[in-house]
């Protein structure tokens, strides 16, 4: 492996874009059926296509694209993602079929583009490919016979992608820490730019008062403590941790634990989240029902959950603070059912917030970031 920075490329944040677009439908699916039914759809669709969006960060840290001989079919991909996202809102209904093709298509992309990895092998690359075709085929099989049998195939696709990580062979090498923990990153703030979203798909047609400006300022403001939570050292700490990992199948599921089913709950957190906000922000004063209220207060538990397991997987040490925080947050969802949608807000942001404060009043973190030396296990560098 090269010694030299990896960046991320201008490419994949266009890419990013669709990622957008992809949070902000299943934000959508939970404004408009707050029910359990549709939040297990969202479940199953956000654990599906992460997997992909997960695999082509995977991609591009071992092929970056920097030729047009892989930029195009990267672009190909991005149009797949892009259908994907357009049937989101009825891929349980009329829509299943063309979701389950885009994303076989997407999975196609993807396992030609890494066969241009110096490091892997044709055999390497379907050891993991052919696994993804099988779970695109149980969606599509699904969205054909529908019903609850569509819900059995997707939860068995569900599974497969536990396994695949075990299949990958050590020889493939290692990945780039600089920008694996960076690509990461930006779709992190990509989700969370959604919420902000939210607040303004909220706020159209809603006549500016005091009290929409204040459901408005305290949403952005959660967002901007979830941020905060994230990107104030911790990235830093992961990458550090990365670096010291060595080459072996245990790290690399270890990685993928963190990087994928971690940020998995980060990211359902963030829908969730933008779902209560978009919802609240026209109706400050009204007592939230119980899915509107576990939104947002169970949305912030599901996220610091998210970050808390991230954390642990990569041996970094666990946050009391934060841990109080989630506890915080669950306690106040009797409050947005019981008072209103402002109160509930209120108290989410200013717990949070004072346990955002007491952390960094505490001993300094130890970061491993950029501006640290890297600690490489000596069989990467060449």
């Amino acid at each position: 492996m090269s010694n030299e920075e990896l960046r991320v490329s201008t490419l994949e944040l266009f890419f990013d874009l669709v990622f957008v677009f992809t949070i902000t439908q299943l934000t959508a699916v939970l404004v408009h059926h707050p029910t359990g039914e549709a939040l297990a759809q969202v479940v199953l669709m956000l654990t599906a296509i992460w997997w992909m969006y997960g695999a082509f960060a995977w991609l591009t840290n071992a092929v970056p694209p920097d030729r047009n001989s892989l930029r195009l079919p990267l672009l190909g991909g991005m149009l797949a993602f892009f259908a994907i996202s357009l049937t989101i809102p009825t891929a349980f209904t009329e829509d299943g079929v063309v979701f389950a093709c885009a994303y076989l298509v997407v999975i196609g992309v993807h396992t030609v583009l890494y066969t241009q990895s110096a490091s892997w092998t044709v055999a390497g690359v379907w050891s993991f490919a052919r696994m993804n075709i099988v779970a695109g085929a149980l969606i599509l099989v699904g969205a054909i016979i529908g019903g609850a049998g569509e819900y059995v195939l997707w939860s068995l696709a569900v599974l497969i992608f536990i396994v695949v990580p075990a299949l990958v062979p050590e020889e493939a090498g290692w990945l780039r820490p600089d920008h694996f923990v960076e690509r990461h990153g930006l779709v992190v703030m990509v989700a969370l730019g959604e919420s902000v979203v939210a607040v303004g798909l909220g706020a159209s047609g809603v006549d500016v008062s005091w009290q929409m400006l204040a459901v408005a300022t305290l949403g952005l403001t959660l967002s901007a403590e979830l941020w905060w939570v994230y990107f104030m050292g911790d990235d830093e700490e992961a990458e550090h941790a990365l670096w010291r990992m060595v080459p072996t199948k245990r790290e690399f599921y270890a990685a993928n634990v963190a990087y994928y089913w971690a940020h998995l709950l980060m990211l359902l957190g963030i829908v969730c989240i933008a779902a209560g906000l978009e919802r609240a922000i026209g109706h400050a004063f009204d007592e939230l029902s119980f899915a509107r209220a576990l939104e947002l207060g169970g949305g912030t538990a599901l996220y610091l959950t998210g970050h808390a397991f991230f954390r642990a997987v990569l041996g970094l040490s666990f946050r009391p603070w934060r841990g109080l925080a989630l506890a915080l947050a669950l306690a106040t969802i009797p409050l947005g059912t019981e008072t209103s949608a402002l109160f509930q807000l209120t108290v989410l942001v200013a717990a949070l917030g004072a346990c955002n404060v007491a952390e960094g009043l505490g001993p300094e973190k130890t970061t491993g970031g950029r501006s640290q030396t890297r600690l490489r296990p000596p069989d990467l560098a060449s």
